[in-house]
């Protein structure tokens, strides 16, 4: 039953990976992780995801430059990227706007929110 759709989680915190890992799962989407940004970067340019949950503060390279290097890069620039961050600064907002995430949400996030942006992408891709 599940949506065959691939979801990248980018986060250098285990216990966040694995919540958002069960969440995902159990609505029927594969879920890969990475730890640091050029793990996550390799991972989203070798497995092409359906979509990309990137937290900010990485080790290795932040968020806002793996998003850059994606977006910027015509082969993944249509793999929607959700940020997840818990820097609820206005700046960092806007910082994630123009580096091109798509989404932007912030830690504690509310699950359900999470789980609605995912399935509005992820459908869109379907239609397209």
């Amino acid at each position: 039953m599940g949506t065959g759709k691939k979801i990248l989680v980018i986060d250098d915190h285990p216990q966040v990976v694995e919540l958002i890992r069960m969440r995902l799962e159990s609505a029927g989407y594969e879920v890969e992780a990475a730890y640091d940004g050029h793990e996550g970067l390799k991972k989203a340019q070798s497995l092409r995801p359906d979509l990309i949950i990137l937290d900010i503060m990485l080790p290795k390279m932040n968020g806002f430059k793996v998003c850059r290097l994606l977006k910027f890069d015509r082969r993944y620039r249509d793999i929607p990227i959700v940020m997840l961050t818990s820097r609820a600064k206005v700046s960092d907002k806007e910082i994630g706007e123009k580096t091109g995430a798509d989404e932007y949400l912030f830690k504690p996030y509310n699950p359900q929110k999470l789980l609605e942006l995912v399935r509005k992408y992820t459908e869109k891709a379907e239609k397209a």
